[in-house]
Formats: structure tokens, C-alpha cells, sequence
């Protein structure tokens, strides 16, 4: 096992499992994926894995803060490492295909509220939808 992923799942208060460090590692190098591609590409490593364990160990992982859940519209909840910053994603409207956006900056509309209703904001989540490179290169 990967000692830093281990140390990592520790430090949140995670008991270290072989399947939480293989979506972690599956992860690392699939953002932005859903629970069945994750399911698919750690299931040949694990022994008797499910869809079912994928979902639980994303479920533990992102209330522990070392995942982050995203739901675009229209498409199951995708997953990606990259926590602790308030980046927003860009969708494909013709492939699905997510990409990260850095904080937004500047007086666009919608990004402050006009009107807080008393809560206090913590963040913002501002969803981008185009096409992406792939797709505009294939309708010229």
C-alpha cells in the first residue's frame, strides 16, 4: 500500500483499507470520475469488490474531506481529489467531459448574492457549460 495515501486516511480518521487506497489512487489519475469507471478500474485489483463498496468508500472519503463530490446537471455525481479550494468546473454540453476552472474573479453576474437570506457563505459552486475541445474540433 501506498504510505502516503495511508497516512492520509489516518489523519482524516479513516481505518486504511486496501479498497479506499485504490480509489484514492484511481483518483489521483481519473478526476472528475463517476463511481462506475472507478468501479471498473479498481475491481480487478480487489478481490470481491462491488459497485456497492465503491459508493460507500466515496461516501467515507468525501465526508472526511478527501474527496470532493460533484454533481452536474444531468450526470451522475462525479469525484475528484482536489479539495480545499473553492474551483469550479466547466462541463461539455455534448460529451459530458469536466475540467477544472480556478476560482472565478471579477464583478460577473451571480457570483456575490444580492441577498444572503441571514446565512453566511462559505462558498460558491459555478458549474461553466460549452463544448470542449474534442467535441469543437468534431462539428468544425
Amino acid at each position: 500500500m501506498n504510505g502516503s495515501r495511508e497516512a492520509e486516511l489516518r489523519e482524516a480518521g479513516l481505518r486504511v483499507t486496501a479498497g479506499r487506497i485504490a480509489v484514492l489512487d484511481a483518483l489521483g489519475s481519473m478526476p472528475h470520475a463517476d463511481a462506475d469507471a472507478i468501479f471498473r478500474t479498481v475491481a480487478p485489483g480487489l478481490e470481491n469488490t462491488s459497485i456497492q463498496s465503491v459508493h460507500n468508500i466515496l461516501a467515507d472519503l468525501s465526508a472526511a474531506g478527501l474527496v470532493r463530490r460533484i454533481e452536474p446537471a444531468g450526470s451522475s455525481a462525479r469525484y475528484e481529489r482536489r479539495v480545499g479550494d473553492n474551483h469550479h468546473h466547466v462541463v461539455c454540453t455534448n460529451c459530458g467531459a469536466v475540467a477544472d476552472v480556478d476560482c472565478v474573479h471579477g464583478a460577473a453576474p451571480c457570483l456575490s448574492p444580492s441577498a444572503d437570506a441571514g446565512y453566511r457563505i462559505q462558498t460558491a459552486e459555478v458549474t461553466f457549460w460549452g463544448l470542449c475541445p474534442a467535441c469543437q474540433a468534431a462539428t468544425g
